[in-house]
């Protein structure tokens, strides 16, 4: 990850965090791919892709992410799961840009 990706999720980590969250993981990997961040937000398991964007010309956080990334990303979110099988979780997406903060969190922005 280059330098501004890494700045870009600290900025997200700490934007939870400074919400109530509690950052479980970051750039977690599995054999399906990576989830940027997970956390849990009052017993609800947050599955959160940072979107960075320079500016508005190639749409929001919510039209970034395509159908196959999705899909790997519920499918990373599974195997995650098998750890705590009980867990109810949610995709939430964090447009970052320009410059380390955050512009917009969508919580809940697509179901498993």
């Amino acid at each position: 990850m280059n330098s501004s990706g890494a700045r870009a999720e600290e900025a997200c980590a700490q934007f939870l965090r400074a919400r109530g969250l509690v950052v479980l993981a970051r750039n977690w990997r599995c054999r399906h791919g990576e989830i940027d961040i997970v956390a849990e937000d009052r017993g609800v398991v947050v599955f959160a892709e940072v979107r960075m964007r320079s500016g508005a010309r190639f749409g929001g956080a919510a039209e970034s992410i395509t159908a196959a990334k999705r899909a790997r990303l519920v499918a990373a979110a599974r195997l995650y799961l098998c750890r705590r099988p009980q867990a109810s979780c949610r995709f939430d997406v964090l447009l970052v840009g320009p410059g380390p903060c955050v512009n917009e969190w969508i919580r809940d922005a697509f179901s498993e």
